[in-house]
Order: C-alpha cells, then structure tokens, then sequence
C-alpha cells in the first residue's frame, strides 16, 4: 500500500517522538507568544533554514551512494551492494515512509516540512499576518489554539 504524501513519515514513527516533536512545536509557539514583531520574523527565518527529514534522507542516501560507488571503484568490488541496498531502502522511503535511518533521524529532532510549516503558520498568526484567525491576547486564545489553527 502506497502512504499518503502527507502523512507518511508521522505515520511511520514512533507516536511517542511525533508527541514529542508536537511538543517542541507547542514550547516554540509559547516562548514566541509575547515575542516582539521582529523576534518572530527571526524565529521564522530560521525556520525557513531547517532542513526537513525529505532532505537530510536525500543526503544520507546520496553520501552513501557516493561512497558505495567510491570504495567499489578503489577497493573492492563488493562494495557495490551499499548504493543497491540504499537504493532499496529510499524505495521503500518512498512507496512507505519508513526506511531504517528514519527512526534514528525522527529521534534526533527532524520534522517534516509540513510540522515545520506548521510552526511557521503558528508563528504568523502570532505576527498578526492572518487577520481572520485569533490571536492571544486578542480572544483569549491560547498556544494549542494557534497551532490547531495552523492545522487546520
């Protein structure tokens, strides 16, 4: 069965690390609430700089690859079976979200570009950029209220 786009990786991780990566997303929010314009344009152009989890996979699959290539070239011929094992699990990446290095990358903080976005939709709202969403302060809304909204 082919995952959705969407949700593929959040659906192949551990739901105790997606609860945790919501929780990061939840304290980001929070320190930004009372934030100055100028700090959330700050917070929201480093957003812009993370890599998401698609990217540092490509990478990861791409060093390996280069390096299965090289050591096949300069050492030994067996090394060969590293770019087609790789090859095999970035298929896998692709028709199932799940590949080995996805767990041990989710643990270690990276969010998808669609957590990532919902942060920065967040972190606008806060600004002030949607005029139609509450803002805290303004409605009573709170943190989670914001990041539903971004959701949404």
């Amino acid at each position: 069965m082919v995952a959705t786009t969407r949700s593929r990786v959040q659906n192949s991780s551990d739901p105790g690390v997606n609860e945790r990566i919501r929780e990061k997303i939840l304290d980001n929010i929070a320190r930004y609430e009372n934030a100055s314009r100028r700090e959330l344009t700050y917070r929201l152009a480093e957003l812009d700089q993370e890599w998401d989890i698609e990217r540092v996979l490509e990478l990861n699959f791409s060093s390996v690859v280069l390096a299965g290539i090289a050591l096949g070239t300069l050492s030994n011929r067996k090394w060969y079976v590293l770019p087609a094992v790789a090859a095999c699990f970035m298929v896998e990446h692709v028709i199932e979200g799940w590949c080995p290095p996805l767990a041990i990358l989710r643990r270690l903080g990276f969010r998808t570009s669609s957590e990532i976005n919902r942060e920065r939709i967040a972190l606008k709202t806060l600004r002030g950029d949607f005029a139609d969403v509450s803002v805290p302060g303004n409605q009573g809304s709170s943190t989670s209220s914001v990041l539903e909204a971004a959701e949404a």
